[in-house]
């Protein structure tokens, strides 16, 4: 009898608000009929925006997709300070903000922009002596994140809106990975002493992914990006012919085969358009570091 293949593939979705990363895995597990679903990159629930799912085998270019540079629309209540940076939290203190100039808004911005040492929210997914950052600080112990160094490329304001003592900055980010937008707005309005936190996110890109091609439903129908093409444009491609195709799932390298390579860690395609896995220079050779299973007929 002939047994239909597990869906394989990366599944973008634009997750709504109120829901976790979890409970959008849990959809598509439902819809796909597949356990094997995974993602690349949690939103909180009050976030929204993009959410890359990889399905079946696929989940092994997660790890290749997690750290991809992002870009976040937000906004940034100054005047606010809550628990969790953000707007889910408790609020722990009040400041009148209407004396705070845009001047002052564009220096405390240029300051958090460019190659930065960010503390991450206590609230947050960082593991402790093995423990989630958030589940101490719910249970009330005292949580002590050290600072870790990323990029903001951009941070734009793209609107400002002032009124009750509380000033609202609408928003626009370009990061590293690892980058948290409450953070920096928590940040902004300590720099600027009236304290702050955000009140909206939205991611809209990962990568070279858009949230503009993303689903919001989850169907059983639904479209997956096929392996191969997403690790290439990940990766970049490299090209083999059917022999090499074979050593490289047979775990041998091809000799002298190096000075082919394009980047680092590229995607190995075979003459069918059927990813292979993802290789590595071994000196003059070219050696497997990831291996994608054989596609049955």
């Amino acid at each position: 009898m002939h047994q239909t293949p597990s869906p394989s593939g990366v599944l973008l979705v634009d997750k709504p608000g109120g829901i976790t990363s979890h409970d959008v895995v849990a959809r598509a597990r439902r819809a796909l009929q597949t356990r094997k679903i995974g993602h690349a990159g949690t939103l909180d629930p009050m976030a929204t925006g993009l959410l890359i799912l990889g399905v079946g085998p696929a989940t092994r270019l997660l790890t290749y997709i997690v750290g991809l540079d992002k870009t976040y629309e937000a906004t940034i209540r100054l005047g606010v300070t809550t628990d969790s940076d953000d707007a889910d939290g408790t609020v722990t203190g009040t400041a009148d903000a209407t004396a705070v100039t845009d001047d002052a808004i564009r220096n405390g911005i240029a300051a958090l922009t460019g190659e930065i040492e960010q503390v991450p929210s206590t609230v947050s997914a960082i593991k402790v002596g093995g423990k989630r950052a958030y589940d101490l600080a719910r249970a009330g112990e005292q949580v002590e994140l050290k600072a870790r160094a990323v990029t903001v490329s951009r941070f734009d304001v793209l609107e400002t809106r002032r009124g009750d003592g509380v000033i609202d900055l609408d928003v626009v980010v370009d990061c590293t990975s690892g980058t948290y937008i409450r953070a920096l707005a928590r940040d902004l309005g300590a720099g600027l002493g009236v304290g702050g936190h955000l009140t909206a996110l939205r991611r809209t890109r990962i990568g070279t992914f858009d949230v503009v091609d993303a689903v919001v439903e989850i169907a059983p129908d639904a479209a997956l990006q096929r392996p191969a093409d997403v690790a290439a444009s990940v990766l970049g491609a490299f090209p083999v012919t059917a022999d090499e195709a074979r050593d490289l799932r047979h775990g041998k390298r091809l000799l002298g085969a190096a000075s082919r390579l394009h980047g680092e860690t590229p995607a190995a395609i075979d003459p069918d358009g059927e990813l292979v896995g993802v290789v590595g220079r071994r000196g003059d050779d070219v050696k497997s570091v990831m291996n994608m299973p054989e596609e049955q007929p």
